[in-house]
C-alpha cells in the first residue's frame, strides 16, 4: 500500500476520466448488472461481466469507495493490458479507455 495523501487528487481525476471514455466509447451502462454476475471466482469476473462493465461497476465502485474512505491506495495497478486484450478484434478501438487505464496504471506504480 502507498501513502494516498499525495496523489488521491490525481487517482479521482483519473477515474472521472476513466468514466468519461466509457461514456464516449457508448459503453456506460444506466442498470447494474443482476447480482449473481458479482459472485464469479474468475479474474475480472470475466465469465459474467463484459470488461466495460467490471470497469464501471466493480473497478470503479471500489476505487471510490477507497478514496471515500480514505483508506490506502493499491501500490500497483495493471490494468490496461487487459483492456488492451478486450479490444483486440473488436470493432471499436478503445484508445481512449486504454490511454485513461495506463494513465491510471503508471500513477498508481509510481507512487
Amino acid at each position: 500500500m502507498i501513502d494516498s495523501g499525495g496523489i488521491t487528487g490525481q487517482v479521482a481525476d483519473r477515474l472521472l476520466g476513466i468514466e468519461m471514455a466509457l461514456r464516449q466509447l457508448g459503453m456506460w451502462e444506466t442498470e447494474r448488472p443482476p447480482v449473481e454476475a458479482f459472485s464469479s471466482s474468475e479474474p475480472f469476473c470475466l465469465d459474467t461481466l463484459t470488461f466495460s462493465q467490471w470497469v464501471q461497476f466493480v473497478f470503479l465502485d471500489r476505487m471510490k469507495l477507497i478514496i471515500e474512505n480514505d483508506h490506502p491506495l493499491p501500490a500497483v495497478s495493471g490494468i490496461a493490458p487487459m483492456a488492451e486484450e478486450y479490444f483486440r478484434g473488436r470493432p471499436e478501438s478503445g484508445q481512449s479507455l486504454i490511454r485513461e487505464l495506463e494513465a491510471f496504471d503508471k500513477l498508481l506504480s509510481a507512487g
